[in-house]
């Protein structure tokens, strides 16, 4: 609420305005009728239903533009809370949320929607109590008694209704992470289709959906039963005591205790209340709504980045990687450097370890998961900012990202290379073909996820895209592990050509199992157990048993 102060001020105000102008509407009536109607004052009546005709503007109006101001801030604030949402997640150092991507996207979406409607519903709910206590004292004016019982009867039915306010609260929350996790299943099912087809597992991904749909679809109707709850129960304590308020003015009139305007006015101010009453009730479900939600979101939000920032920034271009009895995951006394101008390949036994080494290469292995040295040009990469690395190390995962645009943006979204080097690059990843297959070339669309795209097409156009970086140090991971053996030819010599020809000072480290990529290699590291064990040329390694049951196959 601080962040849009001024926006919900004014609309709380106009809000207010809006629901006294409704309180007022009977009371002004009723003294028509006792002023205007029953003495027949012409005078009388023509200045009250100017009165009359006033507050209806002043209603329509105060509603009309309160409203305006009250929607504006809630759809700012859910903005706001998106944009948080996808800063935290999306920085640089990225987010350890643990969350399905379309979990992130449901919480983006739909809880940040649930906690900005919180927004109009305070405004209405601080309208209404101001509204319940101008009738109250109006009643107090016209008769004490009924004053008195819309004072005590109003507080009794707002404790009532918060009875079921918990359960809401606890519903919500099993609503809203049942839906985020049925969405993140269904977003990866939609996104894996083509593989499930190829192994022929359709049927129990499908039936996996299904099982989490069915339970969001529980969760869903819980929270509506429990929201029905507090509305029946709302409905039925506010039509209760909206009937022991009629029926004592009703009395009061008969007796003769007040006059038929102020009957009026009272039957009209009963009917008045049963808005404000219900939306309190309204107010208080949604709070519970809302709460659940931000609890869902500030958890996200304190969860810790993937990779932590330092301070120092690193400004040799020629800076190596050293890696000295290094123990993570599935490493063990790792050791292992990159030499300024070098193609290191490094084949492992273990996808777990060539994971766990390209986390530890993006800094988003922290200190207290390893032992052993990690440095960046002599530095610790931790002591480094995280743009002080990336700058320096780009990392190219086998699981490839790709972005809605043109081809052109996808592999150079900085507009840093003209069409000569962009040529370079496209015959380096063997991506060429990519762009001579499509009629509009470099400017075809790339759908979200490269879905437009073959796996073979993405992971080329994602090699391309790492290296039109040109970065000092360009780690890859298993680059052409989608491509046929004459595509992956075409690529070893291209990224031998690209980043290495006489004196280069680049330094490039592949992970991979592929003799072509390992044969271009200057150097290939063989890593088993966590652990080197052997080092030298991939046709000296050719020679070790170990060496050829992982690589030729």
């Amino acid at each position: 609420m601080r962040r849009h102060r001024a926006r919900l001020a004014g609309s709380y105000l106009l809000i207010t305005s809006w629901l006294l102008c409704e309180a007022l509407v009977p009371v002004v009536i009723g003294v028509i009728v006792d002023r205007a109607v029953a003495t027949g004052e012409l005078h009388e009546l023509a200045v009250w239903g100017a009165a009359l005709v006033t507050l209806f503007v002043v209603l329509s109006y105060s509603y009309r533009f309160g409203a305006r101001l009250g929607v504006g801030a809630l759809q700012r604030e859910t903005h706001l809370l998106r944009v948080e949402v996808s800063e935290h997640v999306l920085g640089a150092g990225g987010a350890r949320t643990g969350l399905l991507p379309g979990e992130t996207l449901s919480l983006a979406t739909s809880d940040a929607e649930t906690i900005g409607e919180l927004l109009w519903h305070v405004g209405y709910t601080l309208a209404g109590l101001i509204g319940v206590v101008v009738s109250a004292v109006v009643l107090f004016r016209i008769d004490l008694v009924l004053g008195l019982v819309v004072l005590v009867g109003v507080p009794l039915v707002l404790v009532a209704i918060q009875v079921v306010t918990p359960l809401i609260a606890r519903d919500t929350t099993d609503q809203q992470a049942t839906i985020a996790t049925a969405t993140g299943i269904a977003t990866d099912l939609v996104k894996g289709l083509r593989p499930l087809k190829g192994v022929g597992a359709e049927d129990v991904a499908a039936a996996r959906y299904r099982g989490h749909s069915a339970s969001a679809r529980d969760a869903s109707i819980r929270t509506a039963r429990s929201v029905g709850y507090m509305f029946g129960l709302t409905a039925t304590l506010s039509g209760l005591f909206l009937a022991l308020v009629a029926y004592l003015a009703g009395t009061r009139a008969l007796d003769g205790d007040i006059s038929i305007g102020e009957l009026i006015a009272i039957v009209g101010l009963t009917q008045f209340l049963a808005e404000p009453i219900a939306g309190l009730g309204e107010t208080s479900a949604q709070a519970a709504r809302s709460f659940a939600s931000a609890k869902r979101l500030v958890d996200v939000l304190q969860t810790p980045p993937l990779a932590v920032s330092g301070t120092e920034v690193l400004g040799d271009p020629d800076a190596e990687i050293a890696i000295e009895s290094l123990t993570s995951g599935p490493l063990r006394a790792l050791d292992l450097g990159t030499r300024a101008g070098e193609l290191v390949g490094v084949v492992v036994d273990d996808p777990a370890t060539g994971d766990t080494l390209v986390r530890l290469l993006r800094g988003e292995v922290p200190l207290a998961d390893r032992s052993g040295s990690l440095t960046l040009g002599g530095r610790t990469i931790d002591d480094l900012t995280i743009d002080s690395l990336r700058s320096q190390v780009v990392v190219c995962h086998h699981r490839v990202d790709l972005f809605e645009g043109t081809l052109r943006e996808t592999i150079d979204p900085g507009r840093t290379l003209d069409d000569a080097e962009l040529a370079e690059v496209l015959a380096a990843s063997a991506a060429s073909d990519v762009v001579d297959l499509h009629p509009e070339g470099l400017e075809q669309v790339v759908s979200a996820g490269g879905t437009t795209l073959s796996g073979g097409q993405r992971q080329r156009v994602a090699l391309a895209r790492a290296l039109a970086t040109r970065a000092p140090i360009l780690v890859l991971d298993e680059p052409t592990s989608a491509v046929d053996a004459m595509t992956e030819q075409r690529i070893a010599d291209g990224i031998r050509a690209y980043r290495h020809p006489g004196g280069s000072r680049s330094s490039t480290l592949v992970i991979t199992s592929s003799p072509a990529l390992l044969a271009a290699a200057d150097r290939v590291v063989l890593v088993d157990g966590g652990r080197v064990v052997a080092t030298g040329t991939h046709h000296e390694l050719a020679a070790r048993d170990d060496y050829r049951e992982t690589v030729l196959r």
